[in-house]
């Protein structure tokens, strides 16, 4: 990714939870009324164009992505069942979680770290989307080729809450060094009960 320019990947992502949420109640897998605004109409217009090509390319891949989504969004929700306090989104991309669940307004604070190019652009899109961005949500702009996770202490992370991280399709495209410091970092800063859920290929 170059420094001054957004993550394409993200808007692939959230593409998929278009796709998925057009579908009827009874058949989707995952859902997020957020996605088709948070993504640029041209992306979503060249994605339905290339959507039967990218399923012949890597058939199933879609519908893994989907499972993905909906396998996390239903582990955030069991941890918000059973008490937490800080949600850290890592490489947050356009994930909407912090704006969807509802129940994490006011009782959890929610932690996005991601590029600072992409964290812009997001930045602006959910200006015009939410009207205001929500008090309960934090932007930590990281460039993991030149900064860690320390970071997120000068913006008012506690080591002792009890945390979530999300991790999602971040893992495989940075080294192994960058895995074992983040996995490092959730480890010795994080409170009692606290998690970590990502995939990996």
């Amino acid at each position: 990714m170059k420094k001054t320019q957004a993550s394409t990947t993200a808007q692939g992502i959230a593409f998929v939870r278009v796709l998925e949420s057009s579908k009827p109640a009874g058949e989707r897998i995952c859902y997020d009324p957020l996605a088709r605004r948070l993504i640029s109409p041209a992306f979503y217009l060249l994605g339905r164009l290339f959507i039967s090509h990218a399923e012949r390319k890597g058939p199933g891949v879609i519908g893994v992505l989907a499972a993905r989504c909906r396998y996390i969004d239903d582990y955030l929700q069991a941890c918000l069942e059973t008490g937490l306090d800080q949600l850290v989104i890592l490489g947050a991309g356009l994930d909407s979680r912090a704006y969807r669940f509802e129940q994490l307004a006011g009782r959890v604070r929610v932690f996005e770290v991601d590029h600072p190019a992409t964290q812009r652009a997001k930045i602006s899109k959910l200006a015009k989307v939410l009207g205001s961005l929500p008090e309960h949500v934090t932007f930590v702009p990281v460039d993991f080729n030149e900064e860690t996770l320390q970071k997120l202490f000068d913006f008012g992370y506690s080591p002792q809450a009890k945390t979530l991280f999300i991790w999602e399709g971040v893992v495989h495209y940075i080294t192994v060094e960058s895995v074992d410091q983040t996995l490092k970092f959730v480890l010795e800063n994080s409170g009692s009960g606290s998690s970590i859920i990502f995939d990996y290929v």
